[in-house]
């Protein structure tokens, strides 16, 4: 088994590479321009925006946009996953909502922008509402789905044993689809912060968005750069708490049901 140390080097190494390749082709070929910097430049202003004050520091606008992410993920998460659960349980219910959620479904969440804005103005408001609209479909059909997945003896065992339609949800179904439910939640803490950049950019003046736009409009490739690369790391920070709370929860099922079948 190779050595902890020997693995963070070979995942480093392209990575590594590849900076390096740009370092030289800006440095060279880009010299002198005013879209392209070197990732040397790019690191000190994301050096320079880590100690800047107020909204245009760079912890400011990380800590407004995953605010807002995870605001907007936990309404849609609620309610997708609520109504989500309820569709696979009744058949009756997913035939009726079938055509309204096909329908609503394709609406891209930027397109929900204006509305938005008009309802709630810029701000914490209207970010959170467009979040929640763009998490809240893949949760309610990744859920539905994974209730519909359940295996039908547990069910059978259910109405064997009598229980309320809440208790064979609460001790039955959810418990047998978490796995499922936490590759669902997976897919929507991505779609969050992407969304909530996505606004920042085109709207909201707030955030790791916005602060790219302020770059871009000033000129300035090299924050320009730095916003960009940091927001691919906290993206695959975020990811990995994800992926570690999934691993988690799926580790205290197996216990669970390792110390119920002793």
């Amino acid at each position: 088994m190779a050595h902890p140390l020997v693995k963070v080097g070979q995942a480093l190494a392209l990575p590594v590479a590849l900076l390096a390749l740009l370092e030289a082709w800006a440095r060279t070929v880009g010299a002198g321009s005013d879209s392209v910097a070197p990732p040397t430049q790019a690191l000190a202003a994301w050096v320079g925006a880590l100690r800047a004050s107020g909204s245009e520091s760079l912890l400011s606008a990380t800590a407004f946009t995953l605010g807002t992410a995870a605001l907007g993920l936990a309404i849609g998460a609620l309610l997708g996953v609520g109504l989500g659960v309820l569709l696979g349980l009744s058949r009756r219910a997913a035939q009726l909502g079938f055509v309204s959620i096909e329908v609503l479904r394709p609406v891209p969440s930027v397109a929900l922008i204006p509305l938005a804005m008009l309802i709630f103005g810029f701000g914490v408001g209207m970010q959170v509402s467009v979040v929640a609209f763009a998490t809240f479909w893949p949760l309610l059909i990744l859920s539905q789905a994974a209730v519909q997945q359940v295996e039908p003896r547990l069910l059978e065992v259910a109405a064997a044993l009598r229980l309320s339609p809440w208790q064979r949800t609460a001790k039955i179904i959810l418990p047998a689809a978490l796995p499922r439910l936490f590759v669902a939640l997976r897919l929507g803490v991505a779609i969050a912060l992407v969304v909530a950049v996505t606004v920042e950019i085109a709207a909201n003046p707030h955030g790791m968005g916005y602060a790219m736009s302020i770059a871009q409009q000033s000129l300035n490739p090299a924050l320009l750069l730095a916003w960009l690369f940091w927001i691919g790391v906290v993206g695959y920070t975020v990811n990995a708490l994800a992926l570690a709370a999934q691993r988690w929860a799926a580790s205290r099922m197996g216990q669970l049901t390792d110390t119920g079948a002793t």
